[in-house]
């Protein structure tokens, strides 16, 4: 929201009082100001000036050689190529050696041959957007109104040097996106007086308003109120300089006197509306209802819309003619032809409105304000305002009378609160009379009876239906500067992380060490997204009115945000990507009212693991990189009987290169290579996954390891070679060794694995190292020689293994 402090000054007494003091005032207050632009800082030597002559360069088709009065004793040339310049303009002069927007100097120099003493400007040229420049003056100059006088400075013209506040304004105090609520605001914190503007209707007495049009709503739940005037003999044409300034200061588009005052009218009362073309609407009658399948309207952006049931529309009977607080139509839209002006001024639903406008695109400044509410109390007088002011500036006349579907008078919001609540929730010692002194800069009415107060809230602070509202109003008002600070009483223990904590801490040191990074993506994904990477799959959590459908369910796994990481680092050429990410999934179990938050670790890795060096070429990541990272990652946590297990039941994961991770018969999670087409339509390159229970993980991890006196006797170590069929895993190799080893096997080493023609092409050969130790005796060969035997003819019998 911009403010102009000028306009803010009309309304409530600013004096002694500078913006900048104001600005920091209000941001303590509870509304965020975010900067404050004075518009002429930086430009300098900028000046009216009064075009005498204009004729055509000799040297070129689209330059014209100009001679300006800028006020001096003789008229300054200068060589101008804006297609609209003529004679008989005032219009926006760089002297030279003057600045202009960008710091630029503007210099006295020739164009095809032709001196140029400064340069004649555009708006643009003075910092204005080119979103915000008049229609007319997009593609040219802007012309000053016939009474500027040449030579002096443009600013006053333009308004300047005015200082514009911007506001940052949270969507539950939604009554300050008006100028009147701004003031009412300000009023309270250096408890002024607000002075609003008023207009005196003046009615036609030889036309009616029911000689004109009706208005009906089908549904008064989500048209609370639906107003129309008519306003005759209107003349279209620009908007007095004053109020094209006050709008483009205020990030507004001047369009013409009929839609400049409706915008106006939506700064100072923040009440939207919308004025049609009366003689286009095709009917004496307007009809507020639903949209219908099939319907179609084509808006003031010049689009199409497909209309739908959950669409509010004006429609003139039988045609839609508008979207409900969002848009206009095209076919009604006021334009140079216009003669009457038929002018709506309505309350529509705000989720209505809000779905209307994310389903086309179409957020614009008066969906806004229906969206987060407006002032119930003031959308009588802002249509008589209107109404009367299109009457003045376009020399037409208001009809006699308002169509009105109802009439909408919301009652006042009565809360009552004790001093001593107030007192207890904020640590203060203020009185009856310091809490009523703050009712009243406020604006509101109350009474008081032993320290209790009845408080009336006016419909413009919505925003206020409890005690806690009023406690925020008291300390706003108060300062919170002023509120006492204090530490926490009672005694204190020594805090300790809890087992789990200490857990999720070594596993970020460790994934760490082992050069990953931690990444941190979006609980909130897609419909689509949420459920992949998962095996048994739950009713997602949804959002009732998420941000946008991207982020609208929760997820239930870390993978695909990971994922969209490793997608952004691979756009950006970026070669090694090693994420890994702690956070929450979310499920919905039957019967459960809010879902479930299980903890998860997830790793993702895709490129290059070691960079290409003098002595060796570059190593790409692969399936044993990320199992080496997790078998580390399991050692630190003490964690016995781990064991992967070949499965293709994931549809997202490579068939081939995927396994279950178990912890005796426990599922822990998954690791492998992310599908193909998958990795194709996440447009990533072949990266390798995993993701863990991290609650699982820390209940099975013990809160202090075991340990145990290093061995004084030697070990023992013996050498396999299998041949095995090549459907052969080595998890199931390693069962039956474990399970035929006895309590002296310390470890199992695969040191070479070989496939040929020579072994045929489903066979493979195996060589495994086996480390046998007795921490309380020297083993003697007689007894490994058993063992080994027994692990033999097991595996032969048990896998078909030649051992050889």
């Amino acid at each position: 929201m911009l403010v102009s402090y000028k306009w803010l000054k009309k309304l409530v007494d600013l004096e002694n009082i500078t913006p900048d003091e104001l600005a920091d005032k209000m941001s303590r207050s509870g509304i965020e100001v975010e900067d404050v632009v004075v518009p002429e800082e930086g430009l300098k030597k900028i000046v009216v000036g009064d075009v005498k002559e204009c004729v055509p360069h000799p040297d070129s088709d689209h330059l014209s050689i100009t001679q300006v009065d800028v006020g001096e004793d003789e008229l300054y040339q200068i060589v101008c190529g804006a297609p609209n310049i003529t004679s008989g303009k005032k219009v926006i002069v760089a002297l030279p050696n003057s600045r202009i927007t960008g710091n630029v100097k503007i210099k006295k120099g020739k164009m095809r041959g032709e001196v140029s003493l400064g340069m004649i400007c555009s708006l643009e040229e003075l910092g204005y957007s080119n979103s915000l420049v008049p229609k007319e003056y997009a593609d040219g100059i802007y012309f000053l109104p016939e009474e500027a006088i040449p030579g002096e400075p443009v600013f006053s013209y333009l308004d300047m040097n005015d200082s514009i506040i911007e506001l940052s304004i949270t969507p539950n105090r939604a009554d300050a996106l008006s100028l009147r609520g701004v003031a009412h605001e300000v009023a309270a914190i250096y408890d002024r007086k607000v002075n609003f503007p008023t207009k005196e209707l003046v009615e036609a007495e030889d036309a009616s308003i029911e000689e004109f049009i009706s208005v009906k709503v089908e549904d008064q739940k989500e048209v609370l109120t639906y107003r129309m005037r008519v306003i005759k003999d209107v003349e279209i044409k620009e908007s007095p300089m004053w109020l094209q300034a006050l709008l483009m200061n205020s990030g507004i588009r001047p369009i013409n006197n009929v839609v400049d005052v409706t915008n106006y009218v939506l700064l100072l009362f923040g009440q939207p509306q919308h004025a049609f073309d009366y003689d286009k609407l095709g009917s004496k009658e307007i009809v507020v209802r639903r949209g219908s399948t099939g319907e179609k309207l084509t808006t003031l952006d010049e689009v199409e819309r497909d209309l739908t049931t959950e669409n509010l529309v004006i429609t003139n009977g039988t045609t839609p003619i508008a979207l409900g607080g969002v848009m206009g139509g095209l076919d009604s839209e006021i334009t140079k032809t216009t003669t009457t002006v038929a002018l709506e001024t309505a309350l529509f639903d705000p989720t209505l409105t809000r779905r209307t406008a994310k389903q086309f695109g179409l957020a614009s400044e008066s969906s806004k304000r229906f969206e987060r509410g407006i002032n119930t109390a003031t959308v009588e007088e802002a249509s008589l305002f209107a109404a009367q002011m299109i009457a003045e500036l376009s020399g037409g006349t208001v009809v006699k009378g308002e169509a009105m579907s109802h009439d909408y008078q919301k009652e006042d919001v009565v809360v009552a609160i004790t001093l001593s609540k107030i007192n207890r929730s904020l640590g203060t010692t203020l009185n009856v009379s310091e809490v009523a002194a703050i009712f009243t800069s406020l604006g509101f009415a109350h009474t008081e009876n032993q320290e209790k107060f009845v408080v009336s809230i006016p419909p413009r602070r919505w925003d206020i239906t409890i005690e806690a509202d009023l406690v925020e109003e008291v300390a706003r008002i108060y300062g919170y500067d002023n509120l006492p600070s204090t530490l926490p009483s009672g005694s204190s223990v020594a805090g300790k992380l809890s087992k789990n904590q200490k857990i999720t801490r070594n596993i970020h040191q460790r994934l760490e060490g082992n050069g990953l990074n931690e990444a941190i993506s979006y609980m909130l994904t897609t419909p689509e997204l949420a459920t992949k990477f998962v095996l048994d799959k739950k009713e997602v959590v949804a959002l009732d009115f998420p941000m946008s459908e991207e982020r609208s369910v929760a997820r239930q796994s870390l993978v695909p945000g990971l994922l969209k990481n490793v997608a952004y680092n691979q756009a950006r050429k970026q070669q090694q990507v090693a994420f890994y990410e702690i956070g929450n999934i979310f499920e919905v179990y039957p019967d459960q009212v809010l879902p479930t938050e299980t903890k998860h670790v997830a790793l993702a890795v895709s490129g290059i693991l070691a960079a290409k060096t003098w002595d060796s070429p570059a190593q790409m990541v692969d399936f044993y990189s990320l199992k080496g990272i997790t078998d580390n990652l399991f050692e630190l946590l003490g964690l016995e009987g781990i064991r992967y297990i070949p499965t293709s039941e994931y549809e997202e994961m490579h068939p081939g290169r995927t396994a279950q991770i178990k912890i005796n018969d426990t599922v822990i999670g998954f690791i492998g290579q992310v599908h193909p087409q998958f990795a194709k339509e996440m447009e990533i390159k072949e990266t390798y996954i995993c993701e863990l229970d991290l609650e699982t993980l820390c209940e099975l991890t013990k809160e202090e390891p075991d340990y145990k006196e290093v061995g004084k006797y030697p070990s023992i170590k013996r050498d396999i070679a299998l041949l095995a069929d090549v459907t052969v895993s080595n998890q199931d190799i390693l069962d039956v060794i474990q399970s035929k080893g006895g309590k002296y096997l310390v470890d199992i080493h695969l040191f070479d694995v070989f496939q040929g023609e020579k072994l045929g092409h489903h066979k493979k050969s195996l060589a495994y190292s086996l480390v046998f130790r007795n921490d309380d005796a020297t083993l003697v060969d007689e007894e490994i020689t058993t063992v080994v035997e027994k692990i033999s003819t097991a595996l032969s019998d048990e896998l078909n293994i030649e051992v050889r």
